[in-house]
This record gives structure tokens, sequence and C-alpha cells, in this order.
């Protein structure tokens, strides 16, 4: 009688823990197709590109997010699953955390899906500046560490900056032909925002970056 009323316990206190845990978390969200056609000749993309620091705070239509995101580093061959930006030695080492206003969430390339990570409005803790808080998308880019294998510790920085630089680089451009403006921020408190996200050792953050429409007085 005793066991069973401690094993009752038990269940009722992992349950608990359990519906807690999902609490904290929103739903997934599949994105729509991503557009791969349209918008400015690369040229054009490249002599509007530039880094904005004001922001409206509407909200980025679902469609347009799929579309960045998949401009930032989604699937452009699907026979071998590599992407629209390099990554050394193929790791593919760098996920991009989706952070909105009521959730965040990590890109899923290959399911072309948003994988609800946290509930809740994280968007101040990505960076000191001001309008972090309130842009609509903050991007946060994690490296995996245990995937990069064959190299140094030592050497892990330099490449983990580089794969990174080369996804914001297609988010600046993908910005500057749709009209839309961001900036890459390195002013994060990096330990703070990794438990906010609940992040294990072997994950990163390398740099954060804001994505929205211009504010009527950006220039």
């Amino acid at each position: 009688m005793k066991t069973a009323c401690i094993a009752t316990v038990v269940l009722t206190l992992a349950v608990t823990l359990a519906a807690a845990e999902a609490d904290k978390r929103s739903s997934d969200i599949n994105l729509p197709t991503p557009r791969m056609e349209g918008g400015k000749p690369l040229m054009a993309a490249l002599k509007d590109r530039q880094s904005t620091r004001a922001y409206s705070d509407k909200p980025l239509p679902l469609q347009t997010l799929s579309d960045l995101l998949w401009a930032a580093f989604g699937i452009n061959r699907a026979d071998s699953g590599k992407r629209t930006a390099p990554s050394t030695m193929d790791w593919q080492e760098i996920d991009i955390y989706v952070v909105l206003p009521d959730a965040t969430y990590v890109y899923d390339a290959k399911a072309n899906t948003l994988r609800a990570i946290v509930k809740g409005d994280l968007r101040k803790q990505t960076g000191k500046q001001e309008f972090a808080a309130t842009a609509p998308l903050n991007l946060v880019f994690v490296a995996d560490l245990s995937k990069m294998k064959g190299i140094a510790a030592a050497d892990q920085a330099m490449y983990l900056g580089a794969d990174t630089g080369f996804i914001s680089q297609n988010v600046y451009l993908f910005c500057a032909s749709e009209g839309l403006v961001t900036v890459v921020r390195g002013m994060f408190d990096g330990p703070a925002l990794a438990k906010a996200l609940n992040l294990p050792e072997q994950r990163k953050i390398v740099l954060t970056q804001t994505v929205g429409y211009p504010a009527a007085a950006a220039r």
C-alpha cells in the first residue's frame, strides 16, 4: 500500500513537471514554401545593402519570414541537403534561433519549420541596444561545437565566425532586396542569453541580427 502511494506521488509529480515544461513552449510553426524567384538584381541589392538601427514594430508576414530564413541558410540543393551559405567541411554547425514577440524558435531547414524553444518575449535579451527589444524579429546565430570535427579547439572561433558571416550577409542582401532593414550585432550578454535559450555547453552564441521594416525616421 505504501509503495503504491509513493509510486502514485512520483508519477503525479512527473506529469506535473512535464506539463509545466510543455507550458513554457509554444507550438511549432510550419512555414510556407519559400519563394525562390523575384527580388532585386544582385548588383542592385549590393548597392542598397546597409546597417540600420531604427525599426518599425510592424511584424513580418509568415511568407516573408520563410523567404528570409531560406535565403539566410535554407536548403538549395535537395539531393545533397546543402545550403544557401557555405560552411566549413559542410559541418552546417550554425543554427538560427528566431526570436519573435511571442516566443523563440529554431529554424529547421529540412522540415521548413520553426521548432518552438521558449515561450515569451526574449527580444530585449538579444542585445543591449534599445531597438532590439521592439523590432519584430531578432535572429541569434548559435554554433554547435560538437559538429566541428577535425580541427583544433583554438581554430573553432575563426571557422564559426566565417560561417556565421556568410549567413548574416545573406540576410543583409535579402533585406536590401525586399525593402527590409537589418543590422548584425555583437553587443549582448552571452551567458544570460544562453541561459534564456536553455543552450547546452556545446552550443555557443556567435552573433545576433535584428530585422524589420524601417522606422519613419530611418535613413
